[in-house]
């Protein structure tokens, strides 16, 4: 994709932002196209007028190596047939918008098939071209698909959305099969334990559960049991009587009382005291407390919802955590799987985000470009879904034009990005070269025998001897 010049954003009062450098630097990179078709001289004739047209290109003899190759790297369009062998254009346009829908794919096709080509025009794709390609058209539809790349704004949910900002969004297998559980368990007034690594989504999931329940017109009250030391989490939990300790200077009502015929929902709870332990314990046992300070007995009717993203049980076995109150939550145990392992989810939150965030800070924008688009899909995202949010969140702040590109992205990923980089292939620079390169390649392909050679590339096997004699093949 062409570079562009980055201009500085301005602030309310009319004052330009200072730069965090100076001269931006403009580069410009050849934009590059994957030709998808299973008639190799088609292909062959392809890549020549694309290249001389001043592209890159890669070609892909069937669907299955199309979605192969977009997965190994990003492509600023793909030109496609709809009928081949392996995996025809209609599965293979499917497959390439789950793994990077930002890559516009412009559908090639005969005459007679033309009702398929407006088939996958409403399943995404950018265009349709008939054959035999009027090469002008085929020049501008590109152009036009790479210079306005089709956003799909109406990205499938696997869960339900419960609030402006509070989504469960994916379509991958670990999720769907989350959501099940949480559809299935919500109903009931099981206690439930949400495990996780940081930045997965529990307290989402906490919320689903309370507004998919039969408690979901009562109130969902939320404590994070890490950012308060001992004796003010038995506050915050329990409530305090009128001189209790310093300061108390009138009663108050603690969370599990808030939280009266609705849900509360206990986050970090694996980073509780032993001592805490224990009054939570008799809580749950005995559905009552009694206020800090306080002698009178107190009934509660709450649902228990815990999250930790420790290992609970390695916990019980080192000590630190007590195995009553262990059993007690662990009635219903929903683990929230890292991204790295949805990773077929990142382009939908990736959208969600962009999305969300350009229209919170009132930015004008077009898109994700396909090279920023598949550098999210690769990253292993330590730090889970916040991680990527908070990415996203930086890149629409800072971005400088329409799209998203990898400049946004913070300079810790840039990095992982630059390291990670697949080496580059030399391309043939004339027609010439590139002719000789398939023979080559086609000569490997079937063990030097000339005459099944000639056959694959549609010319007899004199020309083919004429040829190898000219580029002083042996």
């Amino acid at each position: 994709m062409a570079g562009y010049q980055r201009g500085l954003p301005a602030l309310p009062d009319g004052d330009p932002v200072q730069p965090f450098f100076v001269n931006f630097p403009v580069t410009v990179k050849k934009a590059k196209i994957l030709i998808v078709d299973d008639e190799q001289v088609h292909r062959f004739m392809l890549s020549s007028l694309l290249t001389n047209w001043g592209w890159e290109c890669d070609e892909a003899d069937d669907g299955t190596t199309a979605v192969a190759r977009v997965e190994e790297g990003p492509y600023d369009a793909i030109l496609m047939d709809v009928r081949m062998t392996t995996m025809d254009g209609m599965e293979a346009l499917k497959r390439i918008h789950a793994v990077n829908p930002a890559i516009p794919v412009v559908i090639m096709t005969a005459y007679s098939s033309v009702d398929s080509a407006v088939e996958a025009i409403k399943k995404g794709a950018h265009d349709y071209l008939t054959k035999p390609l009027d090469f002008d058209r085929l020049r501008h539809t590109l152009e036009v698909a790479m210079g306005h790349r089709r956003q799909e704004e109406d990205q499938a949910l696997a869960g339900q959305p419960f609030g402006d900002d509070n989504r469960i969004i994916g379509t991958s297998a670990p999720m769907r099969e989350l959501w099940d559980m949480i559809v299935h368990v919500a109903p009931t007034e099981a206690t439930v334990l949400i495990t996780g690594e940081s930045g997965t989504g529990k307290e989402l999931v906490a919320s689903a559960l309370h507004h998919q329940s039969r408690r979901a017109d009562g109130p969902l009250v939320k404590v994070n049991c890490a950012a308060l030391a001992e004796n003010l989490l038995e506050s915050e939990l329990f409530g305090h009587e009128k001189g209790a300790f310093t300061g108390a200077d009138r009663r108050r009502e603690g969370r599990f009382v808030q939280a009266q015929g609705g849900t509360l929902f206990l986050d970090e709870i694996g980073e509780t005291s032993p001592a805490m332990q224990a009054k939570l314990l008799r809580v749950l046992q005995e559905h009552e407390l009694q206020r800090v300070g306080g002698q009178e007995t107190i009934h509660v009717d709450v649902r228990i919802v815990a999250a930790t993203n420790r290992n609970l049980e390695e916990e019980v076995a080192a000590g630190r955590f007590r195995e009553d109150l262990y059993y007690r939550l662990n009635v219903v145990v929903l683990e929230v799987p890292p991204l790295r392992e949805r990773q077929g989810d990142i382009p939908l939150l990736a959208e969600y985000f962009f999305r969300s965030f350009a229209r919170r800070n009132n930015r004008q924008v077009a898109g994700i470009t396909p090279e920023c688009m598949d550098i999210l899909n690769r990253y292993p995202w330590p730090g889970n879904v916040r991680e990527l949010e908070n990415s996203i969140e930086r890149g629409v702040i800072l971005m400088r034009g329409e799209y998203l590109d990898v400049g946004g992205l913070p300079l810790a990923i840039q990095r992982w990005a630059g390291r990670n980089a697949p080496e580059p292939v030399e391309e043939p620079a004339t027609l010439k070269e590139a002719e000789r390169a398939l023979i080559l390649k086609t000569l490997r392909e079937t063990d030097g025998n000339r005459s099944e050679a000639a056959r694959r590339l549609q010319i007899t096997r004199k020309t083919l001897l004429n040829k190898l004699k000219s580029y002083e093949i042996s």
